[in-house]
């Protein structure tokens, strides 16, 4: 969604081929990947929904710097459209639509992810062929060419700090690991071989503005939290249970950075409100810089507005993954429009997932969505 009469240029992640090598998986599954990625063509403006744009708040104050160049809030002073979509894996239907379409397999909302500058997507799987499953209810999987399908509809950065993101084990951490190195551009974030290269940051710049977005997890099970942390030296994911390691990460990118995303796995599954703990975490990641908090988990919808300058939106619910139920089967993409550090506007692409696979509502239907989507911003705490 451009900021009206700004006419966007495709990005160039939107431009680009990558050719990513053979890469070879030291112990565990001894496994070897090499596989070409692709991506769409970018449209002018991202199919987001029409409802009503939220209004900017007050320009923040201050300056960044980077080395000895001050830079103001607006950064560039060009808008860039962030697309963000809920949780993914790759499992019963869904990994049949991988193996037999990967670049098809993401399915009707693969154009508005494409339209954006940026899409941010939460992959809830670990990337592994071998391992052991981890003593849990649930484990999921998918092959390394999950990433192709991901990167055919658009995507440009997911998070696998979550509660499947160690699914299966040490063998298949290190597996997960060497595709995420395998990506030049740090496609996958919030897992790390170490809690540096966990809380790294994907960095990228549209059109003249430095972006930072940083994956971590509230979400780990208390029997599992010690083998599935990053630390100093364990492998792992970036943990947002350890809150001064993940301030630090938002302050350093602040330092360098026109626009800070923080992306997280958070809040209590089937519940549409979000929990203390979230909105404590929100408000501390606000304070520390973030100009975007966005997350999942409770494989329902939760309320989104305004923390002050920062914008919060605690729920994407599902979206290429099985509903289960009417209320897991609501989904859509979050948009949002930034000029630096000012969040222009916002906006929701409501949707419905049917056999794991989600589809845009369109019409009356889209509508009501959105209204409903508006009104779980009533236990938030957050403004329009």
């Amino acid at each position: 969604m451009s900021v009206p009469g700004h006419r966007a240029s495709p990005a160039p992640a939107r431009r680009r081929r990558i050719t990513l090598g053979l890469v070879a998986l030291l112990g565990g599954a001894g496994l070897a990947v090499g596989y070409l990625a692709s991506r769409p063509g970018s449209t002018d403006t991202p199919a987001v929904g029409t409802g009503a744009p939220s209004s900017p708040p007050p320009t923040p104050t201050g300056d960044i710097t980077t080395g000895t160049e001050p830079r103001g809030e607006l950064g560039s002073g060009e808008s860039v459209t962030i697309a963000f979509a809920g949780d993914i894996n790759f499992e019963g239907t869904n990994r049949r639509r991988l193996d037999n379409d990967p670049a098809g397999a993401i399915g009707p909302f693969a154009p508005t992810i494409s339209a954006a500058d940026l899409a941010i997507g939460n992959l809830e799987t670990s990337i592994a062929i071998g391992g052991a499953p981890a003593p849990k209810q649930f484990t999921f999987r998918a092959p390394p060419t999950a990433v192709d399908a991901l990167r055919s509809a658009g995507f440009d950065v997911v998070s696998m700090a979550n509660n499947h993101g160690v699914d299966y084990g040490p063998e298949g951490l290190a597996e997960s690991l060497a595709v995420a190195r395998a990506q030049r551009d740090h496609f996958i974030v919030g897992i790390g071989a170490n809690e540096d290269e966990a809380f790294a940051p994907f960095t990228t710049t549209i059109r003249g503005q430095r972006i930072a977005v940083i994956g971590a997890t509230q979400v780990i099970g208390d029997s599992l939290i010690k083998a599935w942390t990053a630390t100093a030296d364990h492998a792992g994911l970036a943990s947002a249970k350890r809150v001064d390691r993940l301030v630090t990460a938002v302050e350093a990118a602040r330092a360098t950075s026109d626009t800070v995303i923080v992306f997280l796995h958070w809040g209590v599954e089937k519940e549409t409100c979000p929990s203390a703990d979230q909105q404590a975490l929100a408000r501390t990641l606000a304070d520390a810089g973030a100009d975007l908090v966005v997350g999942g988990h409770a494989h329902r919808l939760q309320g989104a507005g305004r923390l002050g300058n920062t914008v919060v939106n605690y729920g994407l619910g599902n979206f290429f993954f099985k509903e289960n139920s009417a209320a897991g089967a609501q989904t859509g993409v979050f948009t949002v429009t930034a000029t630096g550090r000012r969040i222009d506007r916002y906006d929701w692409t409501p949707g419905r997932i049917t056999a794991s696979v989600p589809s845009p509502l369109v019409g009356a239907e889209a509508e009501r969505a959105r209204a409903d989507w508006e009104g779980l911003r009533g236990c938030t705490g957050l403004a329009p």
